[in-house]
């Protein structure tokens, strides 16, 4: 008979238990990948040793079942891995947060999360109600579940706090994800209030919060510019950047994306590269201005961009994925000038942000298909690689320790070589 992940979760907490290491404060590794996109929200890793190909029977480490649905992404502290998940109906919900041990998967603890009942129903039954990637600093987990507020957590899955940001609902619910900025947990509650709101990472505390954040479910970027750090964030028709430590408005830039946005934004030497919109534009604008910035600032727009999934910026080029047609895109980032855009065979939905590490260009599907392609200017599809058809896979993978951590909403798989 397969284990349950309630017996999983009561043999593993004893051995837990007598295991400092594991239920201990946890370490600062290099490897860790702990927020959505990783560090500094870009999805990009450093990591050797990762798997070019892996199947149902090939390079899986370990795969757990959870125990409810999710899209939110997996985050890699020390030695746990951490996932959120719901099950139930609208005025059911029951939320937790789920630890398991990064070398084995063998449970460690979960924590149950109070919900405002009732929740509001979702016309995409996919999204559900755990959807926002958790954020850690090592020494608190931070989680987002929409109008029941932000929660913190020890690493021993502890409650710490609870903060309100707002209850509105939306049909499509919330999906943006904590953002962390020296003692701030930053949080896109367009959906809740139409807000940003900042909270002190220690007691929950309001520290600001800033309206007119509407129709934007991406998570926000903090992008340094001459030592200067600036919040960017996307609302349909422009860019936003203020001051993370204030929330002072900083600048605007006219995109002409006129649907709601969802993809996260990246960044590099202070150009912001944005992609969004069931238009599919994209575009690049340099940070550091003040003010309307559209006519000084913008340096390139063009079409081809994605609805749902988010970029990879690299060696001069941007990489993405439409999130509906399979086809591959890179532009040059200079220019925006198409180096290529390509058909990707047997993966067609994307949902999944972006992950570049060794070289290679991991774009997983819906269907558990991940494509992997060459990062590099010239289109060349490495492998494709397909998981057992369970599920959605609407996440994005985490990368650490050589191996990925990725989670449909019925199982978590960690991946690597022997």
């Amino acid at each position: 008979m397969k284990p349950t992940f309630a017996s999983l979760l009561r043999l593993s907490l004893l051995a837990g238990l007598l295991d400092h290491s594991v239920l201990g404060a946890a370490t600062q590794t290099d490897s860790d990948w702990r927020q959505f996109r990783g560090p500094q929200g870009l999805g990009i890793s450093a990591d050797r040793g990762l798997p070019l190909n892996w199947g149902p029977t090939q390079n899986i480490v370990w795969k757990v079942d959870l125990p409810g649905k999710g899209a939110s992404s997996p985050i890699v502290v020390g030695s746990r891995v951490i996932v959120t998940t719901h099950r139930g109906a609208i005025d059911q919900v029951q939320r937790q947060v789920l630890c398991f041990n990064r070398a084995d998967g063998k449970a460690l603890w979960s924590a149950d999360v109070p919900s405002k009942l009732p929740e509001g129903r979702i016309s995409r039954g996919d999204h559900g109600y755990a959807s926002s990637t958790p954020a850690t600093d090592g020494e608190r987990i931070y989680t987002f579940f929409g109008k029941s507020g932000v929660f913190a957590f020890d690493l021993n899955g502890r409650q710490l706090w609870h903060s309100d940001v707002g209850e509105q609902l939306h049909e499509w619910g919330c999906a943006a994800s904590p953002v962390l900025y020296r003692d701030l947990v930053i949080i896109n509650a367009s959906t809740e209030s139409g807000s940003l709101v900042a909270l002190d990472r220690r007691s929950g505390r309001e520290v600001w919060r800033v309206g007119g954040i509407k129709e934007a479910w991406n998570t926000p970027l903090v992008v340094s510019v001459e030592g200067n750090a600036e919040l960017i964030v996307s609302i349909p028709q422009k860019i936003l950047a203020f001051d993370p430590a204030t929330g002072k408005p900083l600048w605007t830039c006219a995109t002409g994306i006129a649907w709601y946005m969802v993809p996260s934004m990246v960044a590099h030497d202070g150009v912001i590269y944005c992609t969004g919109g069931r238009s599919g534009d994209v575009l690049a604008v340099r940070a550091g201005g003040r003010g309307d910035v559209t006519t000084t600032h913008k340096l390139w727009a063009g079409k081809k961009g994605s609805n749902v999934s988010s970029p990879i910026i690299h060696g001069g080029h941007l990489y993405w994925m439409n999130d509906n047609t399979g086809v591959a895109h890179c532009v040059r980032a200079a220019t925006g000038e198409f180096i290529y855009s390509e058909r990707i065979p047997r993966v067609d939905e994307v949902y999944s942000a972006a992950v570049l590490a060794e070289g290679r260009l991991y774009y997983l599907g819906r269907s558990g298909r991940t494509a992997v392609i060459a990062a590099k200017p010239a289109f060349e599809v490495l492998a494709t690689n397909e998981l057992e058809v369970r599920g959605l896979f609407n996440s994005s993978p985490a990368v650490a320790g050589g191996r990925f951590f990725i989670r449909s909403d019925q199982s978590l798989y960690c991946i690597g070589t022997p």
